[in-house]
């Protein structure tokens, strides 16, 4: 049948009406908001074709002034599944329209429900019926319409809540009370009371502004949350097409920020409420945290946290620390300010994460840090980082070097400080002005414990960061070289008392990490030449008497040294050690050809074969031995030279030493003594009794050396002869006896110690030894220098040897060794220059 032309539609048209349908419903389905009825309705026009009834206009069978839409049960509800049915499309008979007065009564039925959320009573119609009512007003284009007439009331609404702010009860305070009650008292009294009453109404007065403004804004979001859902239908069409206007969620907070909260009485109010609740929170007391978490949560909302709040919370925050850092740290100690730094710290961030935002954390945190430490850094450092050092306290320290990490340039000033610790506490240890030897004796071993308390340190509480532990290093190379060549000799001491065999001290590997601890010293030192020659005198004396603990550890100290210091450091120590070794085959072959010798005396011999280029230089000196001694001494010779023709032997007696079989009253005892005491006692098998002169006279040892030996024969712990008078010192009319009342617990009696003591002339030979090697070091380096520039001014000249030499030397000794070859013809001055040299070919 032909379209009239009233009623014409086509196809696509009716099918897009139906779609448009469906997708409405099926969205009233996702918010909660459709019925049985509607989805028997949706049903029913999914499946069935339409028929005259049902192309009537929506409107056309309205019977009563609801918003309902009138529907017709299809007559393919109780159709049989997979019957054929044929679809037949009509026109509508009548154009629908709307009831006149469809938009008043809708809106009327709307503006109700809105106004019993704001005044928190219950809804007469259902959430169903007025959602439905939203979307038949969007669909017929009064979508703006109702947009604006729920603002407007929305509007009226919350300008209704603003006067309870300004009108609040607590704004007249106890001080206008008291003001009135107590007019005739005097004026600096009432002021008195004036003062405290406003404080404390302030106090109670804010906090319950607080509340109600908390209140208010709770009940608005609820009562925007509920309105929404039932315009949910227009925030998803209109708003979302209309780029001009907010959601109906922002038009709220729009509403509350702009008639309530941003009012300047209110904003001012809140803001003041939240700083005191904060101030009084810092201050030691308990307060709301969920209120001020909800209040500042609104201000973040509203988007007005930053400009109205955050601001004068900073502006708060820095005068109350500025003022708290200035007064503590006058008050306090500094591991009690530095303690309560980090409480403040601490409670800062609970603050940030119980109620205050988080874009918050960074200003409010630099803030603290800047007013409690960084305007504090050297006062701190100078009143208290010696002290926490001095005292080993990890705990403070450790917290120190956290709190200064924080701040910018705090580690760069803490590292200074320690630096400048280091060289004060280091230089009283080294440096040694009163000349106490007692102090001399103990420098090594307080320098290894001062570096192993600050390596600690380093460790622990400064998170061995390299800042420090350059600092450390700097430092200790800075003040062990202040006092020049002394720590290095004190140094190689102390190693020769480590490795002597009378050591039992420490195990094998507590002796190496030892050896460890005293190369980290050797590095620092600069005078290593001075070490060198101390440290070969000490180990000569330790191989030839046999008082080396362990030949391991003393190779593996060389090994340490030769890694430190290259081969040609260690070269000549590895020379001695080859000596000692090629003597002992040596003696094993001499041993064997004396099978078929008598021995004179019946005395057995030892030699040792020492290259002279690789130990030190010894000053030979002639002495009186026995017959027997010289026979056996003439055997060795001559058996040494017939297997190396062309070497010359020389003996020194001053490292011989001999085991003497000795008989007392008391029983018989072995004797370990030095060729020295050997001979001295060796008088007394001719008699009992002899003066000084006489034994010097019988055994020619130099006057010196000879006091030392009778003074440890006759004054030490085993007095195997008497001396009189008794007294330490030797004297030239001294008398020494045979004691013939000695005795001693044990069968085999050392007393050569004093071969191994350090003599006055033994320490100036090697010191004096040690410039002597220097100077030839300076000569060979000028002529170096000279022959290959040719020319050279004098400033180069030093500025060239500094960067050479090893060792520290004064710029008047080099001009000293300049004019030296000058007058040896190496090199001469320039004639027109005298700061300008030549070197002479």
């Amino acid at each position: 049948m032909p379209l009239s032309n009233a009623n014409q539609r086509n196809l696509p048209e009716q099918q897009s009406q139906e779609n448009d349908l469906t997708s409405s419903k099926k969205r009233r389905l996702s918010d909660n908001c459709s019925s049985q009825n509607n989805k028997r309705f949706r049903e029913n026009s999914e499946i069935s074709p339409m028929t005259d009834s049902q192309k009537r206009a929506n409107f056309s069978a309205l019977t009563n002034p609801s918003n309902g839409i009138n529907r017709h049960a299809s007559p393919l509800a109780n159709s049989k599944p997979g019957s054929t049915k044929k679809l037949i499309i009509k026109n509508f008979k009548e154009k629908p329209r709307l009831p006149d007065n469809f938009q008043a009564l809708t809106w009327d039925k709307l503006a109700e429900s809105v106004q019993a959320i704001h005044t928190s009573r219950s809804i007469n119609s259902s959430l169903e019926e007025l959602y439905q009512a939203v979307e038949n007003m969007c669909s017929h284009k009064m979508s703006a319409a109702l947009y604006d007439q729920l603002k407007q009331i929305c509007e009226n609404h919350v300008k209704s809540n603003i006067t309870q702010f300004l009108e609040y009860p607590f704004i007249k305070t106890i001080a206008q009370f008291v003001q009135d009650k107590y007019k005739n008292m005097k004026f600096s009294c009432l002021n008195y009371f004036k003062s405290v009453c406003v404080l404390s109404s302030d106090n109670i007065g804010y906090e319950q502004f607080l509340k109600k403004m908390d209140n208010i804004w709770q009940s608005h979001c609820r009562q925007m949350i509920m309105i929404r859902s039932i315009f949910l239908f227009l925030d998803r069409t209109y708003v979302l097409q209309t780029s001009s206007v907010m959601s109906i969620w922002d038009m709220g907070l729009d509403l509350f920020r702009s008639n309530i909260v941003g009012h300047h009485i209110v904003q001012n109010r809140t803001v003041e409420g939240l700083l005191q609740l904060i101030s009084r929170e810092r201050s030691g007391e308990a307060v709301d945290r969920q209120l001020m978490k909800s209040l500042l949560r609104m201000l973040s909302d509203l988007q007005i946290y930053h400009d109205s709040f955050e601001k004068k919370f900073l502006e708060a925050t820095d005068r109350l620390y500025a003022a708290e850092g200035q007064r503590l740290m006058q008050e306090r100690d500094v591991p009690e300010y530095l303690a309560y730094v980090d409480k403040r710290l601490g409670e800062e961030n609970e603050r940030l994460l119980h109620y205050l935002d988080p874009s918050t954390k960074k200003n409010l945190v630099c803030c603290v840090e800047k007013q409690l430490l960084d305007q504090h850094l050297n006062t701190i450092l100078q009143k208290g980082l010696n002290q926490l050092l001095s005292e080993n306290r990890i705990q403070d320290l450790t917290l120190m070097y956290q709190l200064f990490s924080r701040v910018k340039d705090g580690l760069k000033e803490l590292s200074i400080a320690f630096a400048a610790y280091i060289k004060t506490t280091g230089r009283l240890i080294v440096v040694n002005t009163d000349n106490d030897l007692e102090k001399d004796r103990d420098m090594v071993q307080k320098l290894l414990d001062f570096k192993e308390k600050l390596d600690n340190v380093i460790d622990i509480c400064f998170a061995k960061n390299e800042k420090f532990i350059n600092g450390l290093k700097e430092s200790f190379e800075h003040f062990i070289n202040q006092r020049q060549n002394k720590p290095a000799e004190l140094i190689a001491k102390y190693v020769d008392s480590k490795l002597r065999s009378g050591n039992k001290e420490a195990t094998e590997e507590e002796l190496e990490r030892l050896l460890d601890k005293i190369m980290v010293l050797f590095r620092f030192i600069h005078g290593k030449d001075v070490f060198e020659a101390f440290y070969k005198k000490d180990l000569a004396k330790r191989l030839l008497v046999g008082k080396s603990a362990s030949v391991d550890a003393e190779k593996s100290m060389l090994s340490k040294l030769k890694q430190e210091c290259g081969a040609a450091f260690t070269s000549k120590l590895e020379g001695m050690f080859k000596d000692m070794e090629l003597s002992k085959d040596f003696m094993l072959t001499f041993k064997q050809q004396m099978q078929h010798i008598d021995t004179p005396g019946g005395i057995d011999l030892t030699v040792n074969i020492l290259t002279m280029g690789y130990w030190p230089t010894y000053m030979p000196m002639e002495v009186h031995l026995p017959a027997e001694m010289v026979k056996y001494q003439e055997i060795f010779k001559k058996f040494y030279l017939g297997k190396h023709s062309g070497k010359k032997l020389q003996w020194q007696s001053t490292l011989g030493h001999c085991v003497l079989k000795a008989c007392f009253p008391g029983g018989k005892k072995e004797l370990q003594v030095s060729l020295f005491q050997t001979l001295c006692l060796l008088l007394f098998n001719e008699g009992d009794v002899f003066t000084f002169k006489e034994i010097k006279l019988a055994t020619a040892i130099e006057d010196g050396e000879l006091r030392r030996t009778l003074q440890s024969l006759a004054c030490g712990k085993a007095r195997v002869i008497s001396k009189e008078p008794k007294s330490k010192d030797v004297e030239d009319d001294d008398k020494f006896i045979f004691n013939d009342g000695f005795k001693h617990k044990l069968c085999r009696i050392k007393i050569n110690q004093i071969q191994m003591k350090e003599t006055p002339e033994e320490n100036t030979s090697t010191t004096e030894r040690v410039f002597q090697d220097r100077q030839y070091q300076v000569d060979a380096a000028i002529v170096r220098i000279m022959k290959t520039r040719k020319a050279l001014s004098h400033n180069l000249l030093i500025s060239e040897l500094y960067k050479q030499l090893k060792f520290p030397v004064k710029p008047t000794d080099l001009k000293k060794r300049i004019e030296s070859l000058i007058d040896r013809d190496y090199m001469e001055r320039d004639k027109e220059d005298a700061n300008q040299y030549h070197y002479v070919a």
